[in-house]
């Protein structure tokens, strides 16, 4: 599918919802994606792009950033993949935002590293909305918990993020997680892939994160 196919998507079912037209963001998932690929989305004026490993990231991005981010702070990537304690100092060089917080260990770390810094990537905090145990997540009943710790810590966030089980209607997870944000003075909304970022945006997503349709299939080695 096109990049200006997606775009033109987003923008009818932001219409479709009444929502300003590009209140949603789209994330180009560009992981394990070749670099022709990934250049070819930039030559058509992309510049957002998701990554779910840190030293994929680091090796891709330095030299797309020195040819296309101009002007400068215009091209960014985000983390969107699970983060290891012992890598959140390179994640805080590489992103410009990391949707990923799922545990207190995560959060006290980027929250040393921010006060260290003076600065931090946006911070997104992901849920489990499915309660599956296999996935990552902090889960519903223990979000505003989490979320007042790092608040704390003097830890800004910017949204919450989830990955809805593979096998349910997604929309409902989006509509729980919506509400979770509302009701901690929340407005980022990190929601909805390929397959359903049609009904993530009718929800109130923010971001929607897709890279198959976009790129096509990955080649995994």
């Amino acid at each position: 599918m096109a990049l200006q196919e997606i775009l033109a998507r987003m923008r009818a079912a932001e219409a479709l919802a009444g929502r300003a037209a590009g209140s949603a963001q789209l994330i180009a998932v560009s992981k394990v994606q070749p670099d022709a690929r990934v250049r070819a989305v930039l030559l058509e004026g992309h510049r957002l792009f998701g990554e779910n490993y840190v030293q994929e990231a680091a090796g891709k991005w330095p030299g797309f950033r020195a040819e296309f981010d101009a002007p400068p702070g215009s091209l960014r990537v985000h983390m969107i993949g699970p983060l290891q304690t012992n890598k959140a100092k390179q994640a805080m060089d590489v992103f410009d935002a990391i949707h990923t917080v799922d545990r207190a260990s995560l959060a006290e770390k980027l929250a040393k590293l921010a006060q260290a810094r003076g600065a931090c990537p946006e911070l997104f905090v992901q849920v489990n909305t499915g309660f599956e145990p296999q996935k990552a997540g902090v889960l519903p009943d223990a979000l505003d918990d989490f979320i007042a710790t790092c608040r704390k810590m003097d830890l800004g966030l910017a949204g919450l993020m989830c990955i809805p089980p593979e096998a349910e209607d997604s929309a409902p997870h989006f509509a729980m997680l919506a509400g979770m944000a509302a009701r901690n003075g929340l407005t980022g909304l990190s929601m909805g892939m390929s397959g359903d970022f049609e009904a993530a945006i009718a929800a109130g997503a923010t971001h929607v994160r897709v890279g198959s349709a976009l790129f096509g299939a990955r080649a995994y080695t």
